[in-house]
């Protein structure tokens, strides 16, 4: 009930800028987020886990203490929606594989550097693991899963979190020197457009060099609004 939608982001000024971060939101698109109520109240919750596995040495996954927490009910008492509708509680309980490149540059992400170095966490390593760890699980993942049945990619947008989960394939293939099958298919929803040095708006056929598919591969690109799309798709898939 925090949250601020503004339908007329387009005609936001400067100073309404100014005027949303001093009352304290940051705004994506037409959605402001309330920086009190929904960023800090997770970092009370969380850093609590943070300094508990800090103190024991017992690094983790930055997901794994989100679903620890939600496990444990860390945040019962301060949903305002309903809880079967967030998909984070959902993949929690499934216990579903989530890999996180660039886990550093999210809020939680600066909010655990500053921990650091204000002394509160003693050693970052001692807490929390990184990207070369998540990509060390994916690799475990995909060559346990990819052998017993083809794996698909479905890329929405673009950027880190589109290049890194592809790049195991030839990461096994290539530097492990092991043989692995490539994706199974490749389809991306984005309305970035081709251009010089653009990942995001890099066509299908561009992956076949760097043997993340192959010639054979089906591949395809919805140029559209990912938020419309892929709940077409899901929901037929689903059979909603």
């Amino acid at each position: 009930e925090h949250y601020k939608r503004v339908p007329d982001w387009r005609a936001l000024t400067a100073d309404d800028e100014a005027a949303l971060c001093a009352d304290g939101f940051n705004r994506v698109t037409d959605t402001c987020i309330p920086e009190e109520q929904a960023i800090r109240a997770v970092e009370h919750q969380i850093l609590e886990r943070w300094k508990a596995a800090d103190a024991a040495g017992d690094p983790k996954l930055p997901h794994q203490f989100l679903y620890d927490a939600l496990l444990a009910g860390d945040f019962k008492g301060s949903y305002q929606a309903d809880p079967k509708n967030s998909w984070l509680l959902a993949a929690a309980e499934r216990d579903l594989p989530i890999f996180v490149p660039g886990w550093e540059d999210s809020t939680l992400g600066n909010i655990f550097a500053a921990r650091c170095i204000d002394g509160t966490i003693s050693a970052p390593h001692k807490a929390m693991k990184g990207g070369i760890d998540y990509m060390s699980a994916l690799a475990s993942w995909y060559t346990e899963t990819a052998p017993r049945t083809s794996i698909g990619f479905f890329q929405i947008g673009g950027g880190i979190a589109g290049d890194f989960p592809i790049c195991v394939v030839p990461m096994i293939r290539q530097d492990l020197e092991r043989e692995i099958p490539l994706w199974g298919y490749f389809c991306q929803i984005s309305d970035s457009t081709t251009s010089y040095g653009s990942y995001s708006g890099a066509v299908p056929n561009e992956k076949i060099t760097w043997e993340k598919l192959g010639k054979e591969t089906p591949r395809f690109i919805v140029e559209s609004d990912a938020s419309i799309v892929a709940p077409l798709i899901f929901g037929y898939l689903l059979g909603w």
